[in-house]
């Protein structure tokens, strides 16, 4: 299976509440729902192990994708483009990184 994982950051100056509220209420639902989409989380970065430092990265999305060129089509809608910009309201430095599993 297909994971995407999507490392940010917030933008300067957004309210971290108000971006969790939105990937709660809209963002979360919104990726499940598309087609070839196998499942989907947002974790908020809380600290490294072992250590003081902050976290690179505040955010970890993890989606599932048992279908990629399902998915692909669908993320290509004009609803996933909206959600999509919206997105992009909140964050910054988004990396997509495309993975499967070694087993």
């Amino acid at each position: 299976m297909t994971t995407i994982v999507v490392l940010f950051n917030l933008k300067d100056g957004v309210d971290r509440d108000e971006y969790e509220q939105w990937a709660r209420n809209v963002d979360i639902p919104s990726v499940r729902r598309l087609e070839g989409c196998g499942g989907f989380e947002v974790l908020r970065g809380e600290g490294l192990l072992g250590g003081a430092a902050e976290t690179p990265y505040a955010y970890v999305e993890l989606i599932r994708v048992d279908e990629m060129t399902d998915f692909t089509t669908a993320v290509s809608a004009p609803a996933a483009q909206e959600v999509a910009a919206q997105f992009r309201e909140f964050s910054e430095g988004a990396i997509f990184m495309v993975t499967e599993s070694i087993e």
